[in-house]
């Protein structure tokens, strides 16, 4: 097997200063899975999170910056930390503030700009910390999402005219009518609309909730009108009625029948509910299928009776 962590070689790295860094923690570690998880869904903006362990005496990274957002949490041990002021970070009379030196404790937090210049070094005990990136939707995103629609317009790629470079005078004209065609095309984009997308793709772009879902499969032969179930933790389930009705379920969209809509807005709004509880809206036989197939989805995990 190719690619896995020798901790032979691992532990001896660290003896000689080496911090060991954690990648991708928002994916496998269950606690760490669940916080960026509610984090990301209270911001609407995607979260990552990464461990660094430090030996003491050690400096994990050089001074640098960061293309996101960074909180850091100070899980043991301790960790000094140098901040160097941003272009923001001026008086009054446009004098930078001095580099800022923090100590951080556990349980304490630091919160990073994106663009902060900083560095952190460990004293006398191994330091473990926890850095939450939190990756912004920015408005230059949402924008280029636009105008990369208007842009998918067939015309547009018929080629400059023949010896192009020798009439900019006739090329400027023919480009005028381009950008006015633009203009006219993205004064009628609806503004909603861009909203609506934004969210769409927020919704079902995050990595999916599916621990234990293969046990959860191994019961629905047997999964009965007495059986509990429960919305998984992580699960995401953002519901766009109509006919079909639209569920964004964190990493796909599923669309069901319309007339299933209340019945999948109380599966999806109780922490628990025994099946036969979906009686007022469902016969046996149809909330059997469709807990079954929220099941399979991810949406729902089976606790039995």
């Amino acid at each position: 097997m190719a690619g896995l962590a020798d901790p032979v070689r691992v532990l001896a790295e660290i003896d000689q200063g080496a911090t060991l860094v954690l990648q991708g923690l928002h994916r496998y570690w269950p606690p760490v899975v669940r916080f960026c998880r509610d984090l990301e869904l209270a911001l609407g903006h995607p979260c990552q999170a990464n461990a660094y362990l430090t030996p003491p005496g050690s400096q994990g990274f050089t001074p640098h910056t960061d293309a996101h957002d960074v909180f850091v949490l100070q899980a043991f041990g301790s960790k000094t930390w140098q901040v160097w002021p941003g272009p923001q970070d001026r008086d009054g009379n446009g004098a930078e503030h001095e580099i800022l030196d923090v100590e951080l404790e556990p349980g304490a937090a630091l919160y990073l700009p994106t663009g902060t210049h900083h560095a952190a070094s460990t004293q006398q005990a191994l330091s473990g910390h926890l850095t939450i990136g939190v990756q912004q939707t920015t408005w230059r995103k949402a924008m280029q999402r636009v105008l990369e629609q208007l842009l998918d317009d067939p015309a547009l790629d018929a080629p400059l005219p023949v010896g192009f470079p020798r009439g900019p005078e006739s090329l400027a004209q023919l480009t005028r009518v381009h950008l006015e065609r633009l203009e006219t095309q993205l004064r009628a984009v609806d503004a909603g609309n861009v909203v609506a997308d934004l969210a769409d793709t927020f919704f079902t772009s995050r990595a999916p909730a599916l621990r234990g879902a293969l046990v959860d499969r191994r019961r629905l032969p047997e999964m009965t009108d007495d059986d509990r179930l429960r919305r998984r933790p992580g699960a995401v389930c953002e519901i766009r009625g109509g006919d079909p009705v639209r569920l964004l379920l964190g990493d796909r969209e599923l669309r069901v029948p319309g007339w299933l809509e209340p019945a999948v807005r109380e599966m999806s709004s109780r922490h628990t509910f025994a099946l036969r509880e979906l009686a007022v809206h469902l016969d046996a036989t149809s909330r059997l299928v469709l807990a079954g197939r929220l099941v399979r989805e991810g949406l729902l995990e089976v606790l039995g009776e």
